[in-house]
């Protein structure tokens, strides 16, 4: 079985506006990492923050600890959120089973030794998205499913952003350490999501862009305010997001997204935000 991580490390902002598309990419784009009966993971030194998934076929996939993590087994430190975007899985927790069908999530809490990851049906297979923050108390494992997120909805199709917020894993309906996780459905003829921008400097985000045709693509606006940068995105792709950066994106078609953070609060509000006309 393929467990397979790498290490980004962290970047100073003014360091980052001298990168040039391809270290862009290699910095913050996470690609080809949701692979047939592999787990693959980033560890990134932004909180770290883990951002990984798994397509099982024809096994049963264990999550195993990995060498950045120092632990004796994968969660002894750390909490986990799981989102599946493909057929129906199932996920089986120190024994417990919990079977996910698309767009449902499920968290799980520090202290957790056996995580397992398997299709219902390998000729449809199960695509398990997954983040990861360390945590320092251990919190009750809970499904979420669509029904139960708490919903928002924001813009409007004149402005082609008429969009969805589901929030999942979330302190109104998870208790966490301080992982948070939703996802993000735009209607359509809308294309853009989180404009206006904004940064926080106490938390970082990672966005995952899924149920892109193939045929199109995102891009996804990141760097300060005042100095933006853009790495064009396809399906299935993630992107990393430092603290002093905004979020933001533009597709070819209407998409979804799932937006995962970890860092200082749990306040979901607690962002600063940036004028469309200040954007540079």
């Amino acid at each position: 079985m393929a467990i397979n991580y790498q290490i980004r490390y962290a970047t100073h902002p003014r360091d980052f506006v001298a990168y040039d598309t391809q270290r862009i990419r290699e910095e913050f784009l996470i690609d080809n990492f949701l692979v047939k009966d592999e787990i693959n993971m980033v560890y990134s030194m932004y909180d770290r923050f883990i951002v990984g998934g798994t397509v099982p076929v024809k096994k049963v996939m264990q999550l195993e600890t990995i060498d950045p993590v120092k632990a004796d087994f994968f969660l002894h430190r750390r909490e986990l959120g799981i989102i599946n975007v493909g057929g129906a899985g199932k996920v089986t927790v120190d024994g417990t089973v919990y079977k996910l069908e698309n767009k449902e999530a499920l968290y799980i809490g520090m202290g957790d030794k056996k995580v397992s990851f398997e299709s219902l049906d390998g000729a449809s297979p199960a695509f398990f998205y997954f983040n990861s923050a360390p945590a320092h108390t251990g919190y009750p494992d809970k499904m979420v499913t669509l029904a139960d997120a708490r919903q928002m909805a924001m813009g409007s199709l004149e402005a082609s952003n008429a969009r969805t917020i589901n929030k999942l894993i979330v302190n109104e309906l998870v208790p966490t350490c301080q992982l948070q996780m939703g996802m993000t459905i735009l209607e359509p003829g809308s294309v853009w999501n989180t404009m206006p921008p904004h940064v926080h400097s106490r938390r970082m985000e990672a966005y995952f862009y899924f149920d892109v045709p193939d045929d199109q693509a995102i891009c996804h606006l990141m760097g300060q305010p005042d100095e933006t940068r853009h790495i064009w995105i396809k399906n299935h792709e993630a992107v990393l997001s430092p603290q002093w950066s905004i979020h933001a994106a533009a597709g070819t078609s209407n998409y979804i997204f799932i937006w995962g953070m970890a860092g200082e609060n749990l306040d979901y509000a607690d962002m600063d935000k940036s004028g469309i006309r200040d954007l540079r």
